[in-house]
């Protein structure tokens, strides 16, 4: 039989996850949006320069000029800028090596110590990223204090749609051990784990910080523990809530990554 406990912590994962996934849609359908919007640009401008060449003149030549005036028509868009695909870093790390990410946040560092070995492309990732100040001036988008115990933060967009232009594959999915017979694992408080669009490999920047045990499928990267001193400092904008007074959304001590840095060892 299920308790009302363990039935309100299966409709919080399932809410997550159709969060992950009507976050996607939206993000594609601002994509299809963009493309028509720049083949409909092109088109128009096409257009205009046959005019502005006498491509519509009645000299004899007309019919030359209009078809070069459609085939120029018909040039693909290029890609908007959120569906320009950027190359994963090239592998620069020691894959051997222990590394750590600090965020100097305005609420206070957070510190996680993250395994090459277990995670290299995800640790590389992260490396190249902070490297680039990638990281610098975001806020942490969500919060979850229901169900789901998470602080969710790495995107430069603020709305949960913002990426690096690439993905980077899922890695050590089974590192929480097995799946129980609801189909999720544990994710200790203190744990760092990738977000991504409830697709595999679709990690980018987006990570969330556990503050809270939760269970979720294990479909997200964990990649780094956060040091006590910093699951206490999640734990106190948990405290605060949610902007509005629900149970997700923006925290309402808006958090705010002033700096990320990572160093080896």
């Amino acid at each position: 039989m299920v308790s009302s406990d363990q039935r309100r912590r299966q409709l919080a994962r399932e809410k997550f996850e159709r969060q992950h996934q009507r976050r996607t849609q939206s993000r594609k359908r601002k994509q299809r949006n963009q493309v028509i919007a720049a083949a409909v640009a092109m088109v128009l401008a096409a257009a205009g320069a046959a005019f502005a060449t006498g491509a519509f003149s009645d000299d004899g030549k007309d019919k030359d000029k209009v078809t070069q005036a459609g085939k120029a028509s018909e040039t693909p868009a290029p890609p908007t800028p959120s569906e320009a695909k950027s190359p994963e870093p090239a592998m620069s790390i020691d894959k051997k090596a222990a590394y750590s990410m600090k965020l100097t946040t305005n609420r206070g560092p957070v510190n996680i110590a993250m395994e090459a070995s277990k995670t290299p492309r995800t640790v590389n990732s992260f490396n190249a990223l902070a490297g680039k100040g990638y990281f610098d001036g975001t806020k942490c988008h969500r919060l979850t204090t229901d169900g789901i115990f998470v602080l969710q933060c790495g995107d430069p967009k603020g709305d949960g749609s913002g990426g690096p232009g690439y993905n980077i594959p899922d890695e050590n999915l089974d590192g929480l051990g097995k799946p129980g017979g609801d189909g999720t694992v544990t994710f200790p408080a203190g744990t760092v784990a990738m977000a991504n669009t409830s697709q595999p490999n679709t990690g980018g920047s987006q990570f969330f910080l556990v503050y809270k045990e939760t269970k979720l499928p294990p479909s997200y990267t964990p990649f780094g523990k956060m040091d006590a001193a910093s699951l206490k400092a999640v734990e106190k904008i948990a405290k605060a809530g949610v902007t509005g007074g629900g149970a997700d959304g923006p925290p309402k001590n808006t958090v705010t990554v002033e700096k990320a840095t990572v160093t080896k060892g």
